[in-house]
């Protein structure tokens, strides 16, 4: 007799094993209470299937319920136990040397010979255990991996802002260029307009005086000739008027132009650009700070040349970021001499110096840092992984020189208001060496602009 399926046994209305079935005249059959929940719904009596109506009521199929029974009895009937596939007996041990249940036969076959065995629970709590390790770690790495992912997205909006925030900034600065320039065209074409019309104004009145003169001339030619047509008698009566008037207007130089009559074009194209950029009055930071190396709680300036203690932002926790109130310059050096000066002002705990080898930001940096600083009426300076030592310092600074000699080895502050030197390490710096600056407190740390000088002549 063949077996029915699970399929064979469903209602076409709920899929599920047939629950007391009752048959239609159309040869359906149906769960007895969903085919009334079906009728109730469409307020007809038709086949839920084939949708042709029952004129009289569904008859109960009592060979389809007993099949439905036996197949759920089945259905819940426990498992058989497993049995060896070799030798057709019950797998009751775990070989721990292949990893593999086995029954009493296998233990005693020359297959298994020497090899380690448990009983199946044992070896399934000790492997459930060791598995559950495992299974942790996996959770482990997948939290890391959801942690990361969630990193990442920071880190890629944080890269949009940064794009529109120093886009914004660029065209902001070349906004204020565009109008100095237009400012100065400006200024240089009313210039140039206003030189052109006194110098057209001065010509003009140069060619009218000449115009007189030439008048003047003629007439006194067409005068003269006159008298040297006329008769002797009348030449001789008008002569000495004549040549009175003839002498009062002697033949004077042909005119000629003023040496300064052109458009100085040299002094208004000449170098035109530097001359611009002269007047531009063009800053330069000896030290731009770097963003990217801004603690969450410090807050850079525009121009990225001042920094200060501020709210704490959110912000990626990339590679290069200091986990202290702190930033790095933008660019480090392995050689020559660098200085730069530091408005401190007001500021009552800040700290400067430099940073060794900026690659590892995220371990204690304050084992590759040499600095000084002014800790709450107290100036200090400090080696790396060191005591702070005191520094005797006469009245208060308000602008500190950072020298970076890297071919001396030397690190040297200085007032430079006064002239006075403060302290100097003297270190070999085999890393790339970075400007450090830090600070707790609201008043700003200034980087003190660099005064640009450009050579004009050329010596032989």
């Amino acid at each position: 007799m063949a077996s029915c399926s699970e399929e064979d046994l469903c209602c076409p209305v709920c899929h599920d094993v047939f629950t007391d079935p009752v048959l239609l005249s159309c040869s359906h059959t149906f769960c007895k209470i969903c085919l009334h929940s079906w009728w109730t719904e469409t307020k007809s009596r038709q086949c839920p299937v084939c949708r042709v109506t029952s004129e009289f009521k569904p008859a109960r199929n009592l060979v389809l319920k007993n099949l439905c029974e036996a197949f759920r009895q089945r259905s819940a009937a426990p498992a058989p136990p497993p049995v060896c596939s070799l030798h057709s007996d019950t797998l009751r041990l775990f070989c721990l040397d292949h990893q593999q249940p086995a029954c009493l036969v296998c233990r005693d076959s020359e297959k298994h010979r020497g090899h380690e065995f448990r009983p199946l629970d044992e070896a399934a709590e000790l492997l459930r255990e060791e598995l559950l390790l495992s299974l942790q770690d996996l959770r482990d790495g997948l939290e890391g991996c959801r942690l990361l992912k969630d990193k990442w997205a920071q880190t890629e909006e944080h890269v949009r802002v940064q794009a529109r925030r120093t886009e914004e900034g660029i065209r902001e600065h070349f906004k204020k260029l565009h109008l100095l320039l237009e400012e100065e065209e400006g200024a240089r074409i009313l210039a140039l307009r206003k030189e052109a019309k006194m110098k057209s104004v001065l010509m003009e009145e140069r060619a009218e005086a000449l115009s007189l003169r030439t008048e003047d001339l003629a007439r006194t030619i067409q005068s003269t000739e006159e008298v040297l047509k006329a008769s002797d008698v009348s030449f001789l009566l008008a002569y000495k008027a004549t040549v009175e008037r003839v002498q009062r207007r002697p033949p004077s130089e042909p005119p000629r132009l003023l040496p300064v009559a052109l458009i100085d074009e040299a002094k208004h194209l000449g170098n035109l650009g530097f001359n611009v950029w002269s007047k531009m009055k063009v800053r330069s930071s000896p030290v731009v700070l770097d963003p990217n190396t801004a603690a969450s709680d410090l807050l850079l300036s525009p121009g990225l040349s001042s920094l200060r203690c501020g709210d704490r932002q959110k912000l990626p926790d990339n590679p290069e970021r200091l986990r202290c109130c702190a930033v790095l310059g933008s660019e480090g050096f392995s050689s020559g001499s660098r200085c730069w000066d530091v408005e401190v002002g007001d500021n009552s705990l800040w700290e400067l110096g430099v940073l060794e080898d900026s690659a590892s930001t995220q371990r204690d940096i304050y084992s590759r840092i040499w600095r000084m600083g002014f800790y709450h009426d107290e100036y200090k300076t400090a080696l790396p992984s060191s005591e702070f030592a005191e520094l005797a310092v006469n009245g208060s600074l308000k602008t500190v020189r950072v020298k970076l000699d890297l071919d001396r080895g030397q690190l040297t502050f200085s007032d430079p208001d006064t002239d006075t030197h403060l302290h100097t390490f003297t270190h070999t710096f085999r890393d790339k060496v970075f400007p450090f600056f830090s600070t707790a407190d609201e008043a700003p740390l200034s980087i003190v602009p660099a005064k640009v000088s450009v050579a004009v002549g050329r010596r032989l």
